[in-house]
C-alpha cells in the first residue's frame, strides 16, 4: 500500500492542505523517504527522483529538506490533535471519552503509520524553533488525555495515583502503534483501536472497563 493510499485511510483528503500538486507529491515523496531511510539518510535528490521530479524542482516549492519535515511534522501533529480533541470534548463519561480518544489515537496511528513514524520519531531532526513549534503541539496532544484521566481520578471512576505519568503511558502506548502495525497483519486498525482502548481502561483501573467496550 503506498503512503498515499494508507494516508486516505486515516484521513478522506490527505494534504488536501498541501498546494498546489507538485508540492504534495514532493510532500508525499518525503514521507516514505524519511520513514524508509530516516531523514538524515534522505537527500533532496532521493525525495525528488521519488516524485517523479528534478533535484531542482523541489526548491520551488521547499527552501530546504528540513522544511519539508517541519511541515509534514507540523501538519500531522495537527492532525492527530484534531482526532484527539473531537474524542476527547464528546458528550459521555470520563470512561467512554478515554475509550474513544485511545481508539481514534491508535487508528490514526495505524491507518496512516509511514506518516505517524515521521511524525512521532523524527523530531529531533528539526531545528530550535521548529522543533519548539511542534514541542507546543505534543503539549496540546497531552492535555487532551491528560483532563479526562484527571477528572476520571477526581471523580473516582479512575484509579490513579500518578496522572502524569498514566498519560505518558498511555500515550507512549499508543504512539508505538505505528513502529510495528502492519497492513498485512492480523489485525485492522480498528480492532487494534478498539483492543487499546481496552487496555488503557484496565490501566487506569476504569470501573467496568470491559463494559465500556461493549
Amino acid at each position: 500500500m503506498s503512503t498515499a493510499e494508507e494516508t486516505a485511510g486515516a484521513d478522506a483528503q490527505p494534504w488536501g492542505e498541501v498546494t498546489p500538486d507538485a508540492a504534495r507529491r514532493l510532500l508525499l515523496a518525503a514521507v516514505e523517504a524519511f520513514a524508509e531511510r530516516g531523514y538524515h539518510a534522505t537527500t533532496t535528490r532521493d525525495i525528488a527522483g521519488r516524485a517523479g521530479m528534478s533535484p531542482a524542482a523541489l526548491y520551488i516549492h521547499y527552501k530546504t529538506k528540513e522544511e519539508l519535515l517541519h511541515r509534514i511534522s507540523r501538519i500531522g501533529h495537527e492532525k492527530v490533535l484534531q482526532v484527539l480533541r473531537s474524542a476527547s470534548r464528546a458528550e459521555g463519561s470520563p470512561t467512554e471519552r478515554l475509550a474513544g480518544a485511545v481508539s481514534s489515537f491508535v487508528r490514526w496511528h495505524a491507518g496512516g503509520r509511514t506518516t505517524a513514524r515521521v511524525v512521532q520519531y523524527e523530531l529531533d531532526s528539526l531545528g530550535p524553533d521548529a522543533r519548539a513549534e511542534i514541542r507546543e503541539l505534543r503539549r496540546q496532544v497531552d492535555a487532551e488525555v491528560r483532563t479526562i484521566i484527571e477528572e476520571g481520578a477526581r471523580t473516582g471512576e479512575f484509579d490513579v495515583i500518578d496522572v502524569h505519568g498514566t498519560t505518558l503511558a498511555v500515550l507512549s502506548l499508543c504512539v508505538d502503534v505505528a513502529r510495528w502495525f502492519k497492513v498485512d497483519g492480523p489485525s485492522t486498525p480498528d480492532e487494534v483501536g478498539a483492543l487499546y482502548a481496552d487496555l488503557v481502561l484496565r490501566m487506569v483501573g476504569a470501573r467496568s472497563a470491559p463494559e465500556a467496550q461493549r
